[in-house]
Formats: structure tokens, C-alpha cells, sequence
């Protein structure tokens, strides 16, 4: 199980200096990636009357392509891993492109990860239909693959048109993997029809094998070999190393190909807090 590191958005998100900080001692402490969340504008809980979403206009968030652009520079091994980008938002020729550079200049270390997201605020800021998300996610991605893979790209589909057009320079690694994050069935199955690996929003137990079912029974529909969908796990630190390394434990006993470790929301405050904590975790962690 390869075992990296949630970037503390939340709490590091401002201070250019501790990305650097940060994604240069992740390295050296051996973790297989950074995995960064996506969100591009918050919601403004003054003028959103009721909102209950986790993060508002208040709460900081650097783009995470822009970041791991920079972050390509400044290490040479760790896998960059959005988990998620909220894809349909987004212009799928424009993160198409983002996505080949970073992967490009990083020498093909971006893992895509992709979801449908949740806050309808943010689909208005940018000029996307809130409604038909999932269904132009998929198209979407079949998108993404061709452009990544071919010079010159000719698609017709439901909400895409493409006449004879395509990307250069081309990415490292053809396609860049795709992975889902999804907690819907209607997104397991999709994973298992399309995606290259998934991220589970729940903890190992009765939730994660239903979804791991749904996920395989469309696999098996499409043909795929479900044992060849990559699945990524997180544990959370809370002030518990213990705790924390037992789900990793757990996460390992259930399949998990991936695992990210996340301190965000335990009260760290500076980007060495983060990186203490993590320090003792890795010198406890199995050999991955």
C-alpha cells in the first residue's frame, strides 16, 4: 500500500513558503504523494442564508494544478494526486491541458483524480450546470483521454464538440490515470466502468463493501477486472498516533492500494506541527 499526504489546505493555504516546506519534507520523509483538495470560490455564509457546507468564502484554498505546477519544480519523486478536482465546473479542453502540463513537467508524476463536487455556488461562479454533472463527467473524461493520447481529436458528443483540434506538447505518461471520487452509486459505477481507481468516502466496514460491490458489478459488466482498479484510503490524525496507525491497519486489511494521511482539522496550526506529526508517523508506518 503506497501511503501519502492530504496537503492541510485549510490550514496552510495562504503561506507560499509552507508549500514549499511542506512538499520538499513529505519527500524526504518517504511518502509516495501529496493529494490536494479543489475548491476555486467559497460561499459567502452572509449571503447564503442556512449554509451548512464545510468550507465557506473564509477558507483558504490554493488551485491545486497551479500548485502542483510549482510543486514539480521542487521535488523530483512524490506523486501529485488531486482528490479531488471537481471536473465538471470546469472546461474540459482547459483542464485537460492544465492537467498534460503539470503531468509534463513533473516527468509524469499526476495521478487525476476527479468528482462531481457538491456546491452549487461554485457551478454558478463558473458557468457550469449544476444539474447534469455526473452524466457530463463521463463524457468528459473519455474526452480528456483522447486528448491526452492523440494530436489530432475529432468528438462529437452530448455536450462536447471537438472538430480536428488537439493538445501540445502531449503528457509524460498517455493517459494520465483517472481516479473517482464519488459517494453515490450512480459514481461507483461509474468508477468501475471508466476510472482507473477511486477514492471511498467512508471508513473500512458494512459501507465500503457495498460500494466495493456496486464498483466491481459494473466493472465485471464492462469487462474489467475490478482487482485492477486502484483504491485510496484516508485516516485522519486526531492527536492519536495510534489511532491513526490503525487505520492505516484497517485500510490495509480491506484492499486498499493507496492510503493518504490527513491532519487537517486537529488544531496544527503552522506547517512544522504538520510535518512533526508526520515525522513520527512515517518512522511507524510499515514498509510500504
Amino acid at each position: 500500500m503506497r501511503i501519502g499526504v492530504v496537503f492541510p489546505q485549510t490550514e496552510l493555504g495562504g503561506d507560499a513558503g509552507a508549500v514549499r516546506a511542506y512538499g520538499q519534507r513529505v519527500e524526504e520523509l518517504g511518502f509516495t504523494h501529496v493529494l490536494a483538495y479543489d475548491h476555486v470560490v467559497g460561499a459567502d455564509p452572509d449571503v447564503h442564508a442556512g449554509w451548512s457546507g464545510p468550507y465557506d468564502v473564509h477558507t483558504t484554498f490554493h488551485e491545486p494544478l497551479v500548485m502542483f505546477g510549482y510543486l514539480a519544480a521542487i521535488t523530483t519523486t512524490v506523486e501529485l494526486v488531486t482528490g479531488v478536482v471537481i471536473l465538471p465546473q470546469r472546461q474540459t479542453a482547459l483542464a485537460a491541458k492544465q492537467a498534460a502540463e503539470v503531468d509534463l513537467l513533473s516527468g509524469g508524476r499526476l495521478r487525476f483524480g476527479i468528482g462531481i463536487g457538491w456546491n452549487a455556488v461554485e457551478y454558478e461562479a463558473l458557468g457550469e450546470d449544476f444539474g447534469n454533472r455526473g452524466k457530463r463527467s463521463e463524457e468528459q473524461i473519455a474526452l480528456m483521454r483522447r486528448l491526452w493520447t492523440e494530436q489530432s481529436v475529432t468528438f462529437t458528443g452530448r455536450y462536447h464538440r471537438v472538430t480536428g483540434a488537439g493538445l501540445a506538447p502531449l503528457p509524460a505518461q498517455r493517459p494520465i490515470p483517472v481516479w473517482i471520487g464519488s459517494a453515490s452509486d450512480a459514481g461507483y459505477r461509474r468508477a468501475g466502468r471508466i476510472a482507473d481507481g477511486w477514492f471511498p468516502m467512508m471508513a473500512p466496514g458494512p459501507g465500503l463493501d457495498r460500494a466495493q460491490a456496486v464498483l466491481s458489478e459494473a466493472a465485471e459488466a464492462a469487462g474489467r477486472d475490478p482487482s485492477a482498479i486502484g483504491m485510496e484510503g484516508r485516516a485522519g490524525w486526531r492527536g492519536d498516533d495510534d489511532a491513526t496507525l490503525r487505520e492505516v491497519g484497517a485500510w490495509a486489511q480491506a484492499g486498499a492500494s493507496h492510503l493518504s494521511i490527513n491532519t487537517m482539522g486537529a488544531g496544527l496550526r503552522t506547517v512544522d506541527q504538520h510535518l512533526d506529526v508526520l515525522a513520527r508517523l512515517s518512522a511507524a508506518l510499515p514498509e510500504s
